[in-house]
């Protein structure tokens, strides 16, 4: 039997992992094995950040990769969450009763939801400024430097 407030929270704590993806359909499941790349580029973009500063190109394009992938599974925890008993148990528990314990919400369920809804909007929406911010700069740092030419090379002599 499949619990669905089990499978909100992993999919919260250990989605960008995949935890969720094994514990409801398996090892088999080719998403749980490939949800570990995006996350684990995304903790070294913050590594090379933190060692490199905030000026290095790619820890600007692997830095996101982590929040869009915690905030989806922040978004799949809402859709487990919200799932009815019914179409719960169909899904994740087929020869059970419609009504069987494990589809049903309760207040761990909720507070599942409740801290996803909180902490995935504020990972996306800070991995959207963050990746604006920066290409932004970049694109006004270039301008520059093909617009004064002279400019450049002066810094760089």
């Amino acid at each position: 039997m499949k619990n669905k407030t089990l499978a909100a929270w992993l999919t919260f704590v250990g989605g960008p992992f995949g935890l969720h993806r094994f514990y409801l359909f398996g090892w088999a499941n080719r998403l749980a094995w490939l949800l570990p790349i995006p996350t684990v580029l995304g903790l070294y973009g913050v590594h090379r950040a933190r060692t490199m500063g905030l000026d290095d190109p790619l820890s600007w394009v692997l830095i996101p990769m982590l929040g869009f992938t915690i905030a989806g599974c922040a978004i799949n925890a809402l859709v487990y969450g919200l799932m009815n008993t019914d179409k719960w148990n169909e899904r994740f528990n087929p020869g059970s009763a419609a009504d069987a314990p494990a589809g049903q919400t309760n207040w761990l369920t909720i507070g599942a939801l409740v801290v996803s809804l909180l902490l995935g909007t504020t990972v996306l929406m800070a991995s959207m400024a963050f990746s604006f911010q920066h290409f932004f700069e970049y694109q006004v740092d270039e301008a520059k430097k093909l617009s004064q030419p002279g400019l450049v090379k002066k810094s760089a002599d």
